[in-house]
Order: structure tokens, then sequence, then C-alpha cells
């Protein structure tokens, strides 16, 4: 048990953020007898191992290991290479062990990399063993039919027998910036596609990747607190320079290739690739300006493509997990944005209205589509940070999920987990569900936290921002106003208004420290419409406008002093936090503002393009939106705040750049501040002892700041 000595800093750092020892990554066999997933045998344990839940008919559910990196390892330490390092990065993984895996058609053989080898795991068995390839080994693969494994070692793809035997180079890089089979950043950090090659449904070919980086602009990470280190070379593709050269080859398992030819000079980013029995291969391409996109089914004997669908909207336009798919009968399944509202699309046939707003496509059944959703415009309430899982179909639509919560769910075989957090209870509950009757949980070994989060779901102002208001525990309407703290992301991509207890445990823990915590999703964060979402185009910073609009709201029903509001944020939250300060003095008195974009320019191309164009072309709307130019502040105002800025040195996305920056341009205005650097710390949250001190340092500042001392 965990004492109850332990701060909520500490915890929270030691658990990262409670998702150690917590089930995820399920995968359900199609014949419906097993469940696949990883867990770390604790709260506090970092290594995931592979488990499976077995479902006999007729008998008691039983969990069992597979795969344990302890074992496997010998109790020798995990060693990673600068590739794996980076796509953890992407992928926003911290922990270690077993971090993802794949499985064959059947889910009878599962393939994962551990310490930069390949593992093979017979999961009705459960016995797990190497196989003596090449390291170190990146992201393998099972053939469909469970008897060859696919991996990436070196920038060259290979394959390997299931028994280890006829290992082999299928393609190799032709130089030192090419590789095969692996995603460019941009795939991995902006498109939402961590992987770089595909089996055919028949075994035997795949669609592999090659990625040529180097038209891509090089960026050098140093760390000063170690100058005997070489600064590591970084190839980022910044808004409205060149990006990484992407084609894709049908590659056959005696090496022949076939180049798959669409017209790239026009839809350079491959965005999405699905290959099933249901239909010929399926790309996604987009245009560089996201205004346009191409669905192509590949003719996988001469490379040629033709096209299925069209996609235009002269905004932007999203990506989608799941999507697109074939269905079993062929038809193509998508996600679009059609009279303002964002729907499931099969065939020719719109199922889904403006009463939903459409997330994800969970999986492609015989007679019905699962999906994620939330309320749309329509809804008959509006189900304030709350996502459900539905079934979809020509007849209708039908909620799955129950409670309100955050839900999602993996199917197969007639059977579903159902993945649901509610803001009643800590974690998550996974729930194994036959022909919609639940038939096990899937144990969770988290951490139960040392606070709870008392959260107010509302809506503020006359654009109904969804808000979420915490309040110091014990606090009595007799302790009159108090102290605000402003705790959002505010931006695209990033809900934090979410109808789930642990998102909400930091702000909880701000908020006992005497503050009024205010959580707000304006314009541009997603769940609501697409034209919400797309408010924000060449104006990211109308998101400070919302910010504002939501607090005076709140102000009129909660106990908030204007007089004392400040704000934090991290990424895009740095962002708004720094421009709130710097641009609205009047209404905010002090921020932390962490890992900020500061300058739009030094943001990547997929990103920030989608947003603000072409800064070659919109130069001014760059400058509008950033922080600071090549001039110094951009339109701030005369009044002076705190502000205390955080940044890690070795931030490999938004680099520390764009806060020594801002130090200078402040530094030259005569503005004070304090720059927190953050030796070996990426974009991520860093190591415990950090972590916990950050959240002691940021109480500290913004209580000075806001002269609540003496």
């Amino acid at each position: 048990m965990t004492s109850q000595k332990i701060s909520f800093p500490r915890q929270h750092a030691r658990t990262m953020r409670f998702t150690l020892g917590a089930p995820r990554a399920f995968t359900v066999s199609p014949d419906g007898e097993r469940v696949i997933f990883l867990r770390s045998g604790s709260g506090t344990d970092r290594s995931g191992r592979l488990w499976v839940l077995d479902l006999p008919a007729g008998g008691t559910p039983k969990e069992r290991v597979v795969a344990d990196p302890g074992t496997l390892l010998g109790g020798s330490t995990e060693r990673l290479s600068a590739q794996e390092r980076a796509r953890r990065e992407r992928s926003r993984e911290g922990s270690s062990g077993i971090v993802g895996y794949a499985v064959d058609a059947a889910a009878e053989l599962a393939a994962f990399a551990l310490s930069g080898k390949v593992y093979v795991a017979e999961l009705r068995a459960g016995t797990a063993r190497a196989l003596p390839v090449p390291g170190p080994v990146i992201d393998p693969r099972p053939s469909p039919d469970g008897r060859r494994i696919a991996y990436v070692s070196k920038g060259a793809l290979r394959v390997v027998g299931a028994e280890g035997d006829g290992d082999r180079a299928l393609a190799e890089p032709e130089g030192a910036n090419i590789s095969y089979g692996l995603a460019e950043f941009i795939a991995a950090e902006e498109m939402q596609r961590s992987r770089g090659f595909w089996w055919s449904p028949e075994s035997d070919r795949l669609l592999v990747a090659r990625v040529d980086d180097s038209p891509v602009q090089r960026w050098w990470i140093a760390d000063p607190a170690h100058p005997d280190r070489r600064p590591a070379e970084v190839a980022y593709p910044a808004a409205g320079t060149p990006n990484a050269e992407v084609r894709l080859f049908v590659v056959g398992l005696d090496g022949t290739r076939t180049e798959v030819v669409w017209d790239r000079a026009r839809h350079p980013y491959l965005a999405q690739v699905h290959w099933s029995s249901a239909g010929a291969p399926l790309l996604l391409v987009q245009a560089r300006d996201q205004q346009s996109q191409l669905f192509l089914a590949v003719d996988t004997e001469t490379g040629a493509t033709r096209t299925v669908h069209v996609d235009e909207d002269p905004v932007w336009l999203e990506i989608f997990p799941g999507v697109p798919a074939w269905a079993p009968d062929g038809r193509l399944v998508r996600i679009a944005d059609e009279g303002g509202a964002r729907v499931l699309a099969v065939g020719d046939r719109l199922l889904t209205g403006a009463q939903l707003q459409l997330q994800a496509v969970l999986d492609i059944g015989e007679s019905d589509v699962l999906v994620s959703a939330s309320a749309g415009e329509e809804a008959a309430e509006p189900e304030i940070g709350e996502s459900h899982v539905y079934r979809v179909n020509e007849l209708g639509v039908e909620r799955v999920s129950e409670g309100a919560g955050v839900h999602s769910a993996v199917r197969a075989g007639g059977v579903t987990v159902l993945v649901s957090h509610s803001l009643e209870r800590p974690g998550a509950r996974a729930d194994v569900l036959r022909d919609g009757k639940r038939i096990a949980t899937v144990a969770s070994h988290a951490e139960e936290p040392v606070l709870s989060a008392r959260v107010h779901l509302t809506e503020g102002g006359a654009r109904r921002i969804p808000c979420a208001v915490l309040l110091p525990e014990g606090y009595k309407e007799s302790d009159g106003a108090l102290p605000v703290l402003m705790d959002p992301y505010g931006g695209p991509h990033g809900r934090r208004v979410v109808a789930a207890h642990n998102p909400h445990l930091t702000s909880q823990w701000f908020a006992d420290q005497g503050f009024a915590v205010v959580v707000a999703d304006g314009r541009g964060a997603p769940g609501r419409s697409p034209g919400w979402e797309k408010a924000v185009k060449n104006n990211l910073v109308l998101t400070v406008d919302d910010q504002i609009e939501a607090l005076h709201a709140l102000a009129e029903r909660f106990p908030l002093d204007l007089g004392k509001v400040a704000i934090r944020g991290w990424s895009f939250g740095g962002y708004l936090a720094a421009l709130a300060v710097l641009r609205r003095p009047d209404v905010f008195h002090a921020a932390v503002v962490g890992a900020p974009v500061t300058d739009q320019r030094l943001y990547d191309t997929h990103y920030t393009e989608r947003y603000l164009g072409d800064p070659a072309k919109q130069p001014e709307v760059y400058a509008h939106n950033s922080v600071l130019t090549d001039e110094g502040l951009s339109e701030a105002a005369d009044q002076v705040r705190p502000m205390m800025i955080i940044h890690g040195l070795a931030d490999d996305n938004v680099v520390v750049a764009h806060s020594l920056r801002l130090s200078s341009a402040l530094l030259s205005a005569g503005r004070p501040h304090e720059v927190l650097p953050l030796s070996g710390v990426t974009h991520m949250t860093p190591q415990e002892q950090v972590a916990e001190n950050l959240l002691l340092l940021q109480v500290d500042f913004l209580k000075r700041s806001l002269g609540l001392r003496g």
C-alpha cells in the first residue's frame, strides 16, 4: 500500500501520472478466446509485461504472464538505441520493458522488441524467446500467417522466420539519410502514423515506406551540463522548410520491389495506410497545405493507384485513427466534416449527424462500425468532457458505454474490451464483454492517488466554453474569494476538460495550495464541432480571448478573485500562458510558461502550416501568432508581469531555443523573469525528483508573484 506520508507531487511522478500498473494496449483474438495486453507489476514498476487473459467457453477467465522482461533479460539492464528512444519520445512513451507488441492474424503469435532484440511469444503456450537477428531492432511485426517476423534494423527492413531461420534484408538503405520501414518525424509526431511497413493479408509481400531525410535542415541538440558530449544531430522540418521525401514500395519476400506511384509533388504527405483482405491497399495522402487529400487504392502488381475518394476543405483536413479502411463488403469507411458536423461515412452514405462528433473508428464488423464520439452541436445534452463508444449501421446508432465518463474499446470475435474513466473513481476500469455482457474485468495494479479530484464541469460565457473548476479541499463560502490559477492546454488536439478523475489530479493539488483552479477548452480544442476546432485558422491568439471569457463568466458563479489571476501551461499551454501575460496583463498577473512555442517559424511543418499557412507567404500571420519575432517581443503590452520559464534542454520537439530567445527578448525589454533549465529533460515529464520539485517551485513562484505570503 502507498504510505499516506508520500506527497502527491512525488507519487504523481513516481507512478508516471498513475499509469504504471494499469493495463493497456489491448488486443482481442478473432476467435474471442484471448485478450492480450501490457501491464507492469505494480503502480511504481516501469517495466511492462505481456499478459494474456484467457476466456474459456463456459469457464472462468484467468490472467497469465506471457513475457516478463526481468526473466528474459536475466536481470541485465535494458539498452535502447537512439532510434528507439526517438520513437518513444514521439509516442510520449516513458515506461520501459515491453512497451508495444504486434500479433499475427489469429493472435496466436506476438512479437516485440526488448533491449534491441526481437522476441516472439506463443500466446497459447505462454512461452517467449529471442530470435538470433542483427540489432538493434525496431518495430517487429509478425506476418498474418505467423510464419515470419519483419523488423527494422539500422535503417533496413529485414525478415526472419518465426523459428529464427532465414534472416535477410528485403530493403537496405542506399545512404546514411535513408531508411526503410520507419515513420519519419512528421508522421510520428503529427500524423498519428508510428509505423513504416505493412504486411499483405496473404503474408507474401509488404508495403514499405522509404524515407530520405537529406532535404531536411539539421539542428543540433546539445547538453550544456555535459560539455564533453557531442551535440545530437536532429533532422527537424521547421515551418516553411523542406520535409523528408517519402516513397512507398511493394516489396516481395525475394526482395523484388515495385514503387507505388501517386502525385507526390501535389500530395507529399503519406498520412495513413490500410491493407486488409477486404480490398486493395488503401492510402491516404495529403497536400502540404492540408486542404485536399486523396484516398488511393494500390495495384500491387504495377504500383499504379486509382482515386477512390477526394476530400477538400478551405481550412484544413484532419486525420483520424482507424480510417480510411475497407468494410468487409468493400465500401470505403471514413470520417468526414460534412454540413458543419464530423460524421461517419460508409460508401456513399453518411451514418451519423450533428448529434455526434466522431473521434475515431475502433472496429469495422460485418454488420456495424464501432466508433468513439463526443456530443456534437445538436446533441440533446452537452455531455461536457465525455466520450462514448457507439455501434453504428444503416439502422441507427446505439451507445455501448454507460455512465458519464471517457470510454474507448477494442473488439473482435464477439468480445469487446471497454475501457472507462469517470470522475467518481481514479484510474480506468477495463471490462471484458461478450455479446454485451460483462464476463471479466482486467485487474489494474495502479496506485490510488493520495488525494481526490473534486471537479465541477460546466460551461462558461456566451460561447459555452467547456470548463472544469476545482476548489481547495474543505473550502467554505465564508472563506471568500480565492486567487485564480488558469491551468489550460487550450489548443488543438489537446482536450483537458474531460469527465475523468486522474487528469485533474494535478489541478486539484494546485487548488489545495489555496487556489481556485480553472481549466477551459476554448476554440481550437477537440471534441465539439469542426467549426469550433477550425476557428483558430490564422489566429491562434484567440485562444487567450476564450480563457478570459471563461474566467469572467465563471467569476459570476464561483469564488474567483479577479485581482489575483495566474496561468500555467506546457507546450501549447506554455505558449498560451506567455501570450496571456504579455498581451493581456490587465487580466493575468503571473505565468508559468513550460516548453512554449514562442516563434511559430521554429515549429514543425505539418502542425504549424495547418493553422498558419506558409511563413513565406504569410509573415504577418506568423508574427501576430508568435510571442516574439526577430525584432523582439511581438505586440506585448506595456505592463510587466512575472514569468517563470521552464524548458528541457534535451527537447527535440519544442527545442529550448524557443525559451532562450524569449528570455533574451524579455531581458532586452527590461522585463524581469525567471528561467528554469532542465538538464537532460525532453518534452515529456522529467525524472521523479525533478517532476516533484517542479510542482513545488511553481507554487512558490505563483504565491510570491501574486503577493500571497506574509
